[in-house]
């Protein structure tokens, strides 16, 4: 059985490495871009400063994934403590929000405990994201920080989200402990599974890719770009005019630019891709000359007053993330804007939207804007599968056909589950997806079983 793997991100990397290890050599990996790593890879600017594709850092549930990057990157990796706050009101509250609303001013305070004091409705009876977060976190919390957050991660109307892709990415709510922490003046900071976190020490997150390619490469094709695909015949058409064959077609592309390249697909499986719904993202890589004292990871930005919805020390990862490694010289921030059709962001004007927002939120000072020595712009079309509340009947119409013609797609746009769309959940996609190939066994994470 000759297998295709389209894709060398997260995902492809997975199904290829098991496939490697399970001894089986009849596969092939095709990649449309010169390197590895999809969304999960890393860049090196003309000035030396290393930049990813977002916000990544690299924790896991997976033994199977900690072993490959453990492969990957032997011990050349810094282990973090999670620092990460919110900057709202003109102050910096503590990760996460809801747990630590003492920091918030007498009047804010007030309307968020309120809020919860005065909860209504069973959160299991919303109906959509939106109703799910006033039932779970009140009026004030949701006014202050819920709405307006999430209205900039995702860029869409919040009614038009499910809530069943929450799981572990939000913390709920207990009152009890908010008011302890109140009255006793204490910050409750450990939530969530990657309070601690590791990366590499050189390279960005794009190393462990490379790390798990490498033994890989003489089956890994790069600079191929898709075009066609011959469900009939089994073939795919590439740029340059390649065609491969295929007993089995793995495909961590986006599921609906998968879709508009098969030939002859019936037009109930096209119109259900049609209710697939993503946003893209800019990252602004921002590279200062000067010393950057200031131990925080990463910052949520929910205000108006800047474009960015979360802001990464990036320099704290790694001092090789920034020039011949001296953070006596150099620091780098990366800020992350999400755009869309209901959010729509001037990109000619993203870097310089960005540095005033900077300032007018209080992260640097107009001394530190004239030090600017690199400007990194990063344009991702592709950055979050949105989790509709038509997501889930678009999938059981498009995968089920997908599958009855051998072709299984796998990974963060690939099954556009954003809830098991993490790396390690995307790479042990690709692994789960060869175990059921070869030997029969469920698929747990994209299930979601695993955890």
């Amino acid at each position: 059985m000759k297998i295709l793997i389209i894709g060398a991100g997260p995902c492809g990397q997975g199904a290829a490495y098991h496939l490697n290890k399970l001894g089986y050599s009849n596969w092939k990996l095709i990649e449309r871009n010169d390197h590895v790593g999809g969304l999960s890879a890393s860049f090196v600017d003309e000035y030396g400063f290393t930049w990813d594709v977002g916000g990544h850092v690299l924790f896991s549930h997976y033994d199977y994934f900690d072993r490959a990057v453990a492969e990957s990157l032997g011990d050349s990796y810094y282990e973090h403590q999670r620092e990460s706050w919110v900057r709202i009101l003109q102050r910096w509250v503590p990760y996460p929000f809801q747990n630590n609303v003492r920091y918030l001013p007498d009047g804010a305070l007030k309307e968020s405990l309120d809020g919860l004091r005065n909860l209504s409705g069973n959160p299991a009876d919303s109906e959509n994201f939106r109703e799910w977060m006033d039932m779970v976190f009140g009026q004030g919390i949701v006014k202050y920080f819920m709405e307006p957050y999430n209205r900039k991660v995702w860029g869409v109307p919040l009614e038009t989200m499910s809530k069943g892709w929450i799981a572990e990415r939000v913390s709920v709510v207990d009152l009890a402990r908010v008011e302890r922490n109140i009255a006793e003046q204490r910050d409750d900071l450990s939530w969530g599974p990657n309070n601690v976190f590791r990366f590499p020490k050189y390279g960005g997150t794009g190393a462990i890719y490379e790390g798990i390619a490498k033994p890989l490469q003489h089956k890994i094709h790069l600079g191929c770009e898709m075009t066609g695909i011959d469900l009939d015949q089994k073939t795919v058409t590439f740029s340059g005019g390649r065609t491969e064959s295929y007993d089995v077609l793995i495909n961590t592309s986006p599921l609906d630019l998968l879709v508009s390249r098969c030939r002859s697909v019936p037009e109930q499986v096209r119109e259900a891709v049609g209710g697939l719904v993503h946003n893209g993202g800019l990252i602004a890589g921002l590279g200062f000359d000067g010393r950057r004292d200031d131990s925080r990871c990463w910052m949520y930005f929910p205000e108006s007053n800047s474009p960015f919805y979360r802001v990464t020390n990036f320099h704290n990862y790694s001092r090789f993330n920034v020039p011949d490694g001296d953070l006596a010289q150099h620091f780098s921030l990366m800020c992350e804007t999400t755009y869309s059709s209901h959010k729509p962001v001037d990109k000619d004007r993203i870097v310089q939207a960005t540095l005033d927002g900077l300032i007018s939120s209080g992260l640097i000072d107009q001394a530190e804007k004239q030090r600017v020595s690199s400007r990194y712009l990063i344009d991702i079309p592709y950055s979050y599968p949105v989790p509709t509340l038509g997501r889930d009947r678009a999938l059981a119409t498009v995968q089920p056909y997908l599958e009855s013609r051998s072709v299984y797609s796998r990974g963060r746009f690939g099954a556009w589950k954003y809830e098991v769309g993490n790396m390690d959940h995307s790479f042990m996609q690709g692994v789960e997806l060869v175990d059921r190939l070869l030997c029969g066994k469920p698929e747990r994470t994209l299930n979601g079983l695993a955890g």
